[in-house]
């Protein structure tokens, strides 16, 4: 069934190859909204421990019985919040903004912990969907979010051509004070 899918949809993200050694090793990690599982996956072959969480329950079908990574189906926009007194070392989000649910998403990372976040912002509408603005980062919109207690590894905003054409915002940033950083 993976064969069947686009190639985008499982190869993982250049972005998140790049700053996922900043994660500690053999961490916990969620990949948030993971549709295909794609992140998933690459983390865990990587030794890192993943919950990958989606509310689409086919898509996670991929992911049954691979070691190291775990499954939830859920609902991230409905009311309840699956995560009240979890945290983890690695959050890694793509493709994906919802935002009531950003401050309880931060929340999530333990000290030390990091970010990995890529979407689109608003311009993508001119190369096709998302074209909603609900759905489109403002301009440095995640460098504002985490203002404060975050220290920005890389951030990155404008239009790509790879995978497709589009516009996004990307961030990597780790929570509190980490120390010194080692740039993969």
């Amino acid at each position: 069934m993976l064969e069947q899918l686009h190639p985008s949809a499982v190869t993982p993200s250049t972005w998140v190859t790049r700053f996922a050694p900043l994660i500690a090793g053999g961490g916990e990690v969620l990949d948030f909204a993971c549709g295909s599982g794609r992140h998933a996956r690459w983390l865990a072959q990587r030794g890192y421990r993943v919950e990958a969480v989606d509310r689409d329950g086919i898509a996670l079908q991929l992911l049954h019985g691979l070691p190291k990574v775990h499954t939830l189906e859920a609902d991230l926009e409905a009311d309840g919040w699956p995560y009240g007194g979890r945290s983890f070392d690695g959050l890694v989000v793509t493709n994906y903004l919802f935002r009531p649910r950003f401050d309880q998403l931060l929340d999530l990372l333990r000290p030390g912990g990091v970010l990995i976040y890529e979407t689109f912002m608003l311009g993508n509408e001119r190369f096709g969907k998302p074209s909603n603005p609900d759905f489109l980062l403002r301009p440095n919109e995640l460098l504002q979010r985490l203002a404060g207690n975050w220290t920005i590894v890389a951030f990155e905003q404008g239009e790509v051509q790879q995978p497709r054409p589009a516009v996004v915002q990307r961030v990597c940033a780790v929570r509190g004070q980490p120390g010194t950083l080692v740039l993969p």
